[in-house]
């Protein structure tokens, strides 16, 4: 049947499970960055509404979340397990927005830690020492969420296309033919 075998039961329980699993790692990432929030005397209130790429990745997140435990609620509802191209469609954009979140946070992470001096952008981690360490923290799952959506992409690719043959390739004969 394919490089994973003749055991379709064991593929549909690695798929459940992930989609079952990511929903905490899911919901601890938007709840720890949701909450994250450090006061500075000197420079005032940082919090996750400062920032639209937290906004994004949270955005992302419930979305992924709410998609992920509708993923494991269809494995009992008959019809929509059916519905192979429905979920390698929606995993393939989520995976992808995942990975433009998680970019998205790295990169902000990366301008707090070691500042931009050419942009006059200081290390704020000196500062907010608390808030980066959160923010880290969140990433991090946010991290593992991102891995298992690859994986459950690839899952749900190779539920589509295995259900078709490989493309017919030319025979020598067809090929001399031609020539």
């Amino acid at each position: 049947m394919g490089f994973l075998g003749d055991d379709v039961s064991s593929l549909k329980i690695l798929d459940f499970s992930l989609r079952f699993i990511v929903i905490p790692f899911n919901v601890a990432s938007i709840w720890i960055t949701v909450t994250n929030h450090q006061d500075n005397i000197i420079y005032g209130n940082l919090e996750f509404n400062n920032f639209l790429v937290l906004k994004y990745m949270v955005c992302i997140n419930a979305i992924s979340a709410g998609y992920a435990l509708f993923g494991a609620v269809s494995f009992w509802i008959p019809c929509l397990v059916t519905k192979a191209w429905l979920f390698f469609v929606t995993d393939q954009v989520l995976a992808y927005l995942m990975v433009t979140s998680m970019a998205a946070v790295v990169e902000l992470l990366d301008l707090a830690y070691r500042g931009d001096r050419v942009v006059s952008w200081s290390e704020a981690c000196n500062t907010y020492g608390k808030f980066c360490t959160k923010l880290r923290l969140a990433l991090g799952l946010h991290v593992v969420d991102v891995g298992c959506f690859f994986v459950l992409a690839a899952i749900s690719a190779y539920r589509v296309f295995a259900k078709y043959e490989p493309p017919f390739a030319p025979s020598k004969e067809a090929e001399q033919e031609t020539t």
